[in-house]
């Protein structure tokens, strides 16, 4: 029997700090007056032995993580899709019937209500969005919050499940400060921008969602690596949007026009040969756009000299 002292409190019989664990049976007690405070301990570590680095990895208590992202937040069984027994010997036609059976069952015991469906096709539909969008978990977890907010709400009843896990998404890339517009999510998600920002609007007063505001420097990076500016021009872009920030010229205005128009004016400083239409191309914004701000922007920069 292996003892080992614990200093974490003191005995509530004898009041002594003398408080001892059993390794073998789980046993928590008192070693002055014998007072057992607990007999069993939960313990953490890996539920087998492990001899190599995989089987360490692989082989532990617990299972993966809960996840909003699966409309069963990943609690639910899953059978083997393989007609094996635990040997690897094939199943008989009698067992293998047998499974296809308790497969079905155990598919439609998972998805018995409208809402289970819902969400099976909306987190179906937002998965295959983050891989379109280049989007990171942090963010599809988030659209998946806020899409089960609106189902809790009832407000995806009588409208379209694309759409609403279309303004979903966007509403958690605007929340976490990822450089999407309505443009790309309503490209990848084949819909029109209007519906999306009509079901964002819908989530954002009735969910009552505070947004921050886009700050368009973020999105310099982006226009830039789509039409090949160098980083000079791309940090004289940034320090040109943080002079604007500071004159307060850019509140209200649209970032991704602000950022490309920032671009341009680094572009014409620093004689890269890019046009107007390239840039508005990049930043799917039209060339009237940047000439407005350009000039807004350019006075800043003179102000500031």
């Amino acid at each position: 029997m292996v003892l080992q002292s614990v200093n974490a409190d003191n005995c509530p019989r004898c009041a002594k700090n003398a408080l001892l664990t059993d390794d073998v049976t789980g046993e928590r007690f008192c070693g002055k007056c014998g007072y057992v405070i607990s007999e069993k301990s939960q313990e953490s570590g890996p539920e087998w032995r492990s001899f190599t680095q995989d089987e360490h990895g692989n082989k532990a208590r617990a299972g993966a993580p809960t996840s909003l992202t699966m409309h069963d937040m990943g609690l639910s069984t899953i059978i083997n899709p393989m007609n094996k027994d635990a040997s690897g010997k094939p199943l008989t036609a009698s067992m293998k019937s047998t499974i296809e059976r308790l497969r079905t069952w155990d598919s439609r015991s998972q998805v018995h209500e409208s809402v289970d469906r819902n969400l099976r096709q909306a987190l179906s539909e937002l998965n295959r969005l983050k891989d379109k969008l280049a989007l990171s978990d942090a963010v599809i977890e988030k659209a998946a919050y806020i899409y089960r907010k609106a189902i809790e709400k009832k407000l995806v009843r009588g409208r379209s499940i694309s759409a609403m896990i279309a303004s979903a998404l966007y509403a958690a890339c605007r929340d976490t400060e990822t450089p999407r517009t309505l443009n790309d999510v309503g490209e990848a998600a084949n819909l029109k921008k209007k519906d999306i920002a009509r079901c964002y609007r819908l989530l954002h007063r009735e969910l009552d969602l505070k947004m921050p505001v886009v700050d368009p420097i973020q999105c310099v990076a982006r226009i830039a690596s789509r039409i090949g500016i160098t980083e000079k021009t791309k940090r004289y872009a940034a320090k040109v949007l943080k002079i604007s920030q500071e004159h307060e010229e850019s509140a209200g205005k649209d970032p991704m026009g602000l950022a490309a128009a920032a671009l341009y004016l680094a572009c014409v400083k620093n004689g890269e040969d890019i046009t107007q239409r390239d840039i508005a191309e990049a930043a799917s914004v039209t060339e009237v756009t940047i000439r407005n701000r350009y000039k807004g922007l350019k006075l800043d920069q003179n102000m500031e000299l």
